[in-house]
Order: structure tokens, then sequence, then C-alpha cells
């Protein structure tokens, strides 16, 4: 068990597992559904910043002003596409939205509650998506020693693969691989 701790791929893996095991609990316990997501965004969130150190190879180390308007921008149209189509395109499942109100907390707990939300959808699990899907699924589907692939090469075979894995993550799943696709070529520039 110890030997696979000290995989490279671990920290990219077990994160993002963890998350998934934790988001399948919470539907199939409803009732602790608040609770679970208060863990998963704090667990997750640990192990992100206990492992900081083996993602820093994965950062640019300065973007220009101009890389980072790009960001934007694509974030943004990402956006626009994940919410206009919301009533057109087929989903997987039923999306029931949240109401922080439900569990009759106190209203300290309730602002609690929704700024753990707040973290974890913000910065929580783009950060844990974009480290396992785009840092290491997409260079390990080139070679399994993905450390060696530099961000930025191409194969098709793991450009498809990760945009369509990363839509069938989410129950919108083609909105899902188009943001998939367009993560993908912004990585890839």
């Amino acid at each position: 068990m110890l030997k696979i701790l000290k995989r490279p791929w671990f920290p990219y893996v077990f994160p993002f597992a963890l998350f998934l095991i934790l988001t399948e609990l919470a539907r199939l316990f409803p009732s602790c559904t608040h609770i679970l997501y208060i863990g998963r965004t704090v667990i997750v969130g640990l192990l992100l910043w206990f492992w900081r150190h083996e993602y820093k190879p994965d950062f640019a180390p300065k973007l220009s002003f101009f890389e980072y308007l790009t960001a934007i921008l694509i974030g943004l149209l990402v956006l626009l596409i994940w919410i206009l189509p919301e009533e057109y395109l087929p989903q997987f499942g039923k999306h029931t939205g949240f109401n922080p109100y439900a569990f009759g907390w106190s209203h300290a707990a309730v602002i609690s509650l929704i700024a753990v939300r707040i973290i974890g959808a913000a910065v929580v699990v783009p950060i844990m998506e974009e480290l396992f899907w785009r840092s290491f699924l997409l260079r390990y589907l080139i070679n399994q020693d993905f450390r060696a692939v530099p961000p930025g090469i191409f194969t098709w075979f793991s450009f498809i693969g990760v945009a369509i894995l990363f839509g069938l993550e989410h129950h919108r799943v083609f909105v899902g691989i188009a943001a998939g696709v367009i993560y993908n070529l912004l990585m890839i520039r």
C-alpha cells in the first residue's frame, strides 16, 4: 500500500477519486448531502494543499497580460456554453438545485455552508479537475511517464479521450464535452 502512495500519479488521481466517491455517497444518502459536501471540499482542499509541491511543475511561472485575458475570456465562453442550452440539451440525471435553508440550521451556519459551497465550486473543484484532467490524464494517455510529456503536447487519442471523459463526468454531457475541448485547446496552446 505504501508503494502506491509514492507513485507520481497518486497526488493527481487520489483527490479526484475521493471527490467522486464522496459525491456518490451523497447520492446514496441524500439527507447527508450538505455534510458530505463540506467534508469533500475540506478534505480534497487539504489534499491539494498537502501535495501542492507535487503540482508546482504543472503551473506556468508567470503568465502575460494577454494569457490572463485569454483565460478569463475562455472561462466566460465556457460559462455561456454551460448555461445557455440548459433546457435544450439532454442531461444525465436530474439536477435538483440547492437550498441552504432546508436543513434548519442557524443563520450563521447557513452563511458558512454557502461560503464552503462557493469555495468548493470556485476554487477546490476547478483546481482538482484541471490537475486530474489536463495536468495528469491528458499527458498520461500519451505516455504513462506523464511527467516526461511537456504540457501542450497534442495527440488525437488523449485530446478526444479527455474531452469525452470530462463530459461524461458531468450531468450536462454535451456541454461538458464542449468545455473539455475548449479547455484541452487552451492547455495545448
